[in-house]
């Protein structure tokens, strides 16, 4: 099997990560679809930046083609930065026990169960990747001796001291309540998984003003083309990227997206600034399949280097904010509601199942706020 074997160099007094493989037309191709990804005449190898994003990025690339062999960079690192966040990514990198072959086959079903029930491909990576991890830590034990007290160690002495999210706790209590219900039929347990208490986090917006700025230090035309769309349009970021030549109805105004969040169609208004700036786009790029293309004609653009992306429009445009390719989406909603348009239009636009998902906006809308005056102000 062909091999890309990864290694950290400093190239140039730059932190690089060398790509080293038998010559190969095929491999030197596929590498080249990860931004910023050079030869160097010097090392005479591939490199690309020592960045989490790259490295994720090049795996997506060769998975299911080529191997790549990424183990020199696990390394440890010396002289990391010390105190609590040291402490926590040392717990993050843990090494657990391997997966016994009982535990691989009731993984194995429940992802064939989750195929036959078509659920999403990102939901079913997410659920067995936390039901791996789980049943790794609580080793010896298999996924039949476990009980509810396994998963409060788990949060108690792993999630909570490694500093992960309340996301990710929910969403390991998700895939083992429905392990259990599906391939054990344990009521026993699933009734003693509880979730953590919800938080109540507020959208981040940006201002119209933000959002102007942002879009006017966006030089590359299909970098602008792909922000101003997921604004213009309150998209999210996969539903941009899986967007189809086809799903342009530029006769009718419409955007088309299809099977997006719950498995569900809509459409929205696209206005004729929005595909005048689209035809512009496909003139110039000629993209063949996607409407968003990576490198590589036909195939779809990276999940990673559209945020990375935004983040130097953002850095470039003044705006020191960690934000978010979201933030747009919830931006697109809020500055609807403070012009007026009706809270159910903008569910639909969203494509939202409940009303109470939509009117979280109306806390951090100022169309309502910017009235009130402060008893302070009549002193």
């Amino acid at each position: 099997m062909k091999i890309v074997t990864a290694k950290r160099v400093v190239h140039k007094g730059e932190k690089r990560i060398a790509l080293e493989f038998e010559i190969d037309h095929e491999i030197s191709a596929l590498i080249r679809n990860v931004d910023d990804v050079r030869w160097s005449a010097t090392m005479k190898c591939w490199h690309m930046p020592d960045t989490k994003e790259s490295i994720n990025d090049m795996f997506q690339v060769l998975k299911g083609k080529i191997y790549f062999d990424y183990s020199a960079l696990k390394m440890v690192v010396a002289n990391k930065s010390a105190g609590a966040k040291s402490m926590m990514m040392s717990i993050r990198d843990r090494e657990f026990p391997a997966l016994s072959e009982s535990d691989k086959a009731d993984i194995y079903a429940l992802r064939k169960w989750m195929e036959h029930k078509r659920y999403g491909a990102s939901t079913i990576k997410t659920y067995i990747s936390m039901l791996s991890r789980f049943f790794r830590y609580v080793k010896p034990k298999n996924a039949s001796e476990c009980d509810p007290g396994d998963v409060v160690k788990y949060v108690n002495e792993y999630i909570i001291p490694a500093g992960l999210s309340y996301a990710f706790q929910n969403q390991t209590i998700n895939s083992l309540r429905l392990f259990y219900s599906e391939i054990y039929d344990d009521s026993l347990v699933v009734e003693n998984l509880d979730r953590p208490r919800a938080e109540h986090k507020l959208p981040n917006v940006l201002s119209k003003g933000e959002i102007k700025r942002m879009l006017e230090s966006t030089g590359n035309l299909k970098h602008k083309a792909m922000l101003s769309l997921i604004y213009a349009c309150g998209l999210r970021r996969c539903e941009l990227l899986g967007l189809m030549l086809t799903d342009v109805d530029s006769k009718r105004g419409v955007l088309m997206i299809r099977q997006s969040k719950g498995k569900k169609d809509r459409i929205v208004p696209i206005s004729e600034k929005t595909i005048n700036m689209l035809r512009e786009y496909a003139r110039a790029y000629r993209p063949e399949r996607y409407l968003f293309e990576g490198q590589v004609k036909g195939s779809g653009y990276s999940p990673t280097s559209i945020e990375k992306v935004l983040k130097e429009s953002c850095k470039k445009a003044g705006i020191d904010k960690p934000v978010t390719l979201h933030w747009l989406r919830h931006s697109f909603a809020t500055h609807l509601l403070e012009s007026g348009t009706d809270l159910r239009y903008i569910q639909e636009l969203l494509g939202h199942s409940s009303s109470r998902t939509t009117e979280i906006y109306t806390h951090v809308s100022l169309k309502s706020i910017q009235n009130i005056k402060s008893p302070f102000d009549t002193l």
